[in-house]
């Protein structure tokens, strides 16, 4: 009996500090990785990228954070920045370029290789209750 491969949820170091700061829990970040994986993104980015909306503690998706996750549906989502709306409106096309580069490069890489990011401390898991 085989299941649909459960997509993995992570978040870089800098986003691992600022959810962590922020107060955003990781069923937070697993529901919004979940309804982009029903096919509810806020904003498909291009070369892999997507950003979608997260909740503030306490608040609604509109008065709360825009995220931007290195994505491929049913593999790996990575959570690698996020701004309140109010203190940005987009990414400019630097940071796009940057943001792209590293979604060619981290949907390039393999279990062992993701498996030794986090080793190392460059990535974090997020915990997924729903998927045990």
């Amino acid at each position: 009996m085989t299941e649909n491969p459960r997509i993995r949820i992570y978040a870089n170091r800098w986003f691992a500090k600022f959810a962590a700061k922020e107060k955003i829990s990781d069923a937070t970040l697993a529901d919004a990785v979940h309804r982009a994986e029903s096919g509810l993104i806020d904003a498909d980015l291009g070369s892999g990228l997507i950003k979608q909306r997260i909740a503030r503690q306490g608040g609604g998706k509109s008065g709360g954070y825009r995220s931007i996750l290195i994505f491929r549906s049913g593999v790996r989502a990575i959570f690698v920045f996020a701004f309140a709306k109010s203190d940005k409106a987009n990414l400019n096309a630097p940071e796009m370029k940057v943001f792209r580069k590293a979604a060619g490069i981290m949907l390039e890489l393999d279990e062992d290789q993701i498996e030794t990011e986090v080793e190392a401390g460059r990535l974090v898991e997020v915990k997924d209750d729903e998927q045990g």
